[in-house]
């Protein structure tokens, strides 16, 4: 029994004798973890600074800056680990890291998935930082790009983070990705209208309106036939910011009424027509009633 208990006592010491050795390798481990932390925010200081004078892509240059923090951060933990256990090469790790990347794919297959998709949104920039898009229920400025998500603040000045991987497999409508935007205005007038002059009503005021662009063009479309009116539709051409958009319309719907108003020419409410007979005559719960002497 004291033989079990002098090998339990020596192993205890053994592994007491292995700890207190490795104590400095850890506390330096743990130094150099804090120092990555350190020198990866004045790199990607540095990197701000520098690809903001070297590049002009803003894309390019969140890919360059998030890069370096990245890779300062990988570098700083193998060197961390090669540190703290001394028996520990960078072979060592490396091969580790192989045998474990099966099941780190399974494990972070969404983050993994997400990271690469934003690399690829910064690469090929199918929008930018401040476009306004539209992506599954939600419409926005884009305000971030990060690894993980695309940030977007919406039009009720709410904050929406967006897995990359959706956004970079969902249809994506970039508002703002042309110098101009069309905007389609219904318009209705009676049937009384001459259809020639309220036309030409349109196509001067909307012409004449603050905000609508000149090229391209206004156009005037006669479009149906509707319940109660013959329906127009106004296309014209602002700045592609909603914002601005929301702004003419507001102006091209009061100054149509104006106009029309001032013309006499009504926009009609809808109008239903109603005819009247007499129910003890026709009546739809009853058999008809053949006059006498008709057989048929």
């Amino acid at each position: 029994m004291s033989q079990i208990t002098e090998t339990i006592i020596n192993s205890l010491q053994a592994i007491l004798s292995i700890g207190i050795q490795r104590i400095p390798g850890l506390l330096t481990g743990i130094i150099i973890l804090f120092l990555t932390r350190y020198c990866s925010e004045i790199f990607q200081k540095i990197t701000k600074e520098v690809t903001a004078k070297t590049i002009k892509n803003h894309s390019l240059q969140i890919l360059a800056d998030k890069g370096v923090y990245v890779g300062t951060w990988v570098l700083g933990v193998l060197f961390a680990c090669v540190v703290a256990f001394p028996g520990l090469s960078l072979g060592d790790i490396v091969a580790t890291l192989g045998v474990g990347s099966i099941a780190i794919g399974f494990a972070f297959q969404d983050i993994v998935k997400n990271f690469f998709a934003g690399i690829i949104l910064l690469v090929e920039e199918p929008f930018r930082i401040g476009d306004e898009i539209a992506v599954s229920d939600y419409q926005g400025i884009i305000e971030d790009i990060s690894i993980r998500t695309t940030s977007i603040r919406t039009y009720q000045g709410e904050k929406v983070l967006l897995p990359n991987a959706s956004v970079f497999t969902d249809a994506v409508m970039v508002k703002t990705a042309y110098p101009n935007r069309r905007t389609d205005l219904g318009v209705g007038v009676d049937y009384n209208t001459p259809l020639p002059m309220a036309k030409d009503l349109l196509q001067q005021t909307i012409c004449d309106l603050d905000g609508v662009l000149a090229q391209p063009a206004p156009e005037i479309d006669l479009v149906s036939f509707g319940d109660s009116s013959i329906d127009f539709i106004v296309r014209y051409w602002t700045m592609p910011k909603q914002k601005e958009v929301r702004r003419v319309q507001t102006l091209a719907i009061i100054k149509i009424k104006e106009v029309f108003d001032a013309a006499d020419i009504n926009i009609p409410y809808p109008i239903r027509t109603l005819y009247y007979y007499n129910q003890d005559k026709y009546n739809d719960y009853l058999p008809s009633q053949l006059p006498a002497g008709d057989d048929t």
